[in-house]
């Protein structure tokens, strides 16, 4: 029995399926709305059987559509192979790579990498979505990037998260400020000075607020932002100081900031990569996976903490 659908309707189902809104998976398919409805009904007609349920807020697979997307997806990741090995061209040529990752990680793991990266395959283009940790774990899980380095995720049934390194929390003040030249300091001893914290809905201030809990005394913000380089401006400005991530600080010699060890508590986070737990990376985005990936010392890998 010859079925009435093509190529087209499997990538328009996969991208539904994978981003769970019309809207979103019609623009990821380039083609419009009512357009990529049709071609959603032409299948499920040409199966006989529903593969979404749909409301006027949401989209959910049903049960058969589930296992259907699951097949798809791994059709289209091995026909994608085989057409670039038919071609003769290198399976990470002519592609495109979307890596979604919060700020502090560009500079310490992904600029280096991407730059060795392009030396062994220069036709990849590389997307980079840099947001917060949520955002980011949200990019990855709903299949907007391939993959992503975050430091939350690790708890997440349907990511697969791989730890790269553990850092601490520091102290970031301007260099004539009196904490700086401590050897290091607390958070009780931060309370006495003018904070800069985190909104409530950033992942560090998650993992501060629990690592806090039983502390007494601990600082409270006077200013609040929502990223890390805000904070960072503001204690430049010599507006107070703040605890920040140690990757999130710059160099060393620097003219203005300094990080100053923070203890009582020690709190740390671990940043990894993550990607969808069962899914199969296409070819050039596993070879980028890789770089970031391989072992401290390794070419392409990220070198030691500090």
């Amino acid at each position: 029995m010859a079925l009435n659908f093509d190529l087209h309707d499997l990538a328009a189902f996969r991208a539904v399926a994978e981003l769970q809104n019309f809207r979103r998976a019609a623009e990821a398919v380039h083609i419009s709305q009512p357009a990529f409805s049709r071609r959603i009904d032409k299948l499920e007609q040409a199966l006989g059987v529903p593969l979404l349920t749909r409301t006027t807020r949401r989209v959910t697979l049903t049960a058969v559509g589930r296992d259907f997307a699951r097949k798809v997806a791994a059709w289209l990741d091995e026909l994608d192979a085989t057409l670039l090995a038919v071609r003769g061209v290198s399976a990470s040529r002519l592609a495109e790579v979307t890596v979604a990752c919060v700020p502090s990680t560009v500079y310490y793991f992904l600029s280096q990498s991407i730059r060795r990266y392009r030396e062994h395959y220069p036709r990849v283009r590389v997307r980079i979505f840099d947001a917060g940790a949520n955002e980011v774990l949200a990019a990855v899980a709903r299949g907007e990037a391939d993959f992503g380095l975050n430091f939350i995720g690790s708890a997440e049934p349907d990511i697969h998260f791989r730890p790269l390194l553990k850092e601490r929390f520091v102290a970031a003040c301007r260099r004539d400020h009196p904490l700086a030249k401590r050897r290091s300091t607390t958070w009780r001893e931060l309370a006495a000075h003018d904070f800069i914290s985190v909104g409530k809905s950033s992942g560090n201030r998650l993992l501060i607020d629990q690592a806090l809990a039983a502390v007494r005394g601990a600082p409270q913000g006077l200013y609040e932002t929502q990223h890390v380089t805000t904070m960072l401006g503001l204690v430049e400005a010599g507006l107070g100081v703040a605890a920040v991530p140690s990757l999130a600080m710059p160099a060393k010699d620097h003219p203005l900031l300094v990080s100053v060890p923070l203890g009582e508590p020690v709190v740390t986070r671990r940043v990894g990569l993550i990607r969808r737990a069962g899914r199969t990376l296409a070819p050039a985005a596993q070879q980028l996976y890789d770089f970031l990936a391989a072992p401290p010392g390794a070419a392409g890998g990220p070198v030691s903490s500090r």
